[in-house]
């Protein structure tokens, strides 16, 4: 029981992590106002630290499953930053900032770009490297993106819980977002310190060599819950003021029947 609980935790976490954006993609074309919902921000450092993660991935030879799911991650930001771009143009009649959308466009085209290219590079340079210490080196990058990685997505809810804040709702997001990235995010953090005891090796270099995943997981997974607060304040307060609206009588037309009652 314990071995298969140690094996399926990291695929329910992949699986919480493939699903996490497709409640929003949904969200955003039912409503149709995401660039006033979710935070530019947010989408940029997710999206950084999908790519910065893929590097690492490809830097410390992963398995080709982890390299795949992170590719897909990586294709579901370029989806959200899409729509975004898209209501926020269509959304946005006055041409004030002709600059920044165009500025948006060629970012999206060059991340795309950057996607299909990059990963052929590193491997070409990974597999002409033959010394050791070109192979040490090589990983050594692959750790440093991991961190640089956990930096971009601890960095990404800060913008999003700005702009819940600033706005006083999460009307436009989908809680599902944050909701199956905590289950990601707990599972993989959880499916690491499960494994701990059964090690036979040194507990502290396979602490070291997976730190940065665990302090980007259990990371965003407390910052997370700051903005399950906020899920769970602005909807009490959207629900408060829906019931006062429905309790305020209608005073101001009785008052006019009787002023004309009194002119007779």
């Amino acid at each position: 029981m314990f071995c298969f609980l140690l094996s399926t935790l990291p695929y329910v976490s992949m699986f919480c992590f493939l699903l996490s954006t497709l409640p929003q993609v949904y969200e955003a074309y039912r409503n149709g106002k995401v660039e006033e919902a979710m935070s530019f921000g947010f989408l940029l450092f997710l999206f950084s630290g999908d790519l910065s993660s893929l590097i690492g991935c490809i830097l410390t030879s992963q398995l080709p499953i982890q390299i795949v799911t992170v590719v897909f991650y990586i294709f579901t930001d370029l989806m959200l930053i899409s729509q975004f771009l898209y209501y926020k143009i269509k959304n946005n009649s006055s041409k004030k900032r002709p600059m920044l959308k165009w500025l948006c466009f060629l970012w999206c085209g060059a991340s795309t770009v950057a996607l299909l290219i990059l990963p052929k590079f590193i491997t070409d340079n990974n597999t002409s490297a033959n010394t050791e210490s070109a192979s040490n080196s090589v990983e050594i990058s692959g750790y440093a993106c991991g961190y640089v990685a956990s930096i971009f997505y601890l960095s990404s809810r800060f913008p999003q819980l700005y702009k819940n804040f600033k706005r006083q709702s999460t009307e436009g997001t989908s809680y599902m977002l944050f909701a199956l990235a905590m289950m990601g995010n707990g599972t993989y953090g959880l499916s690491v310190i499960v494994v701990l005891p059964a090690l036979a090796g040194s507990k502290q270099t396979f602490i070291l060599k997976h730190l940065a995943w665990l302090i980007g997981s259990l990371g965003v997974l407390l910052l997370d819950f700051f903005v399950t607060a906020q899920f769970i304040i602005y909807r009490k307060n959207r629900s408060a003021k829906t019931s006062k609206k429905m309790n305020v009588p209608e005073v101001e037309p009785l008052l006019c029947e009787e002023e004309e009652l009194s002119t007779f």
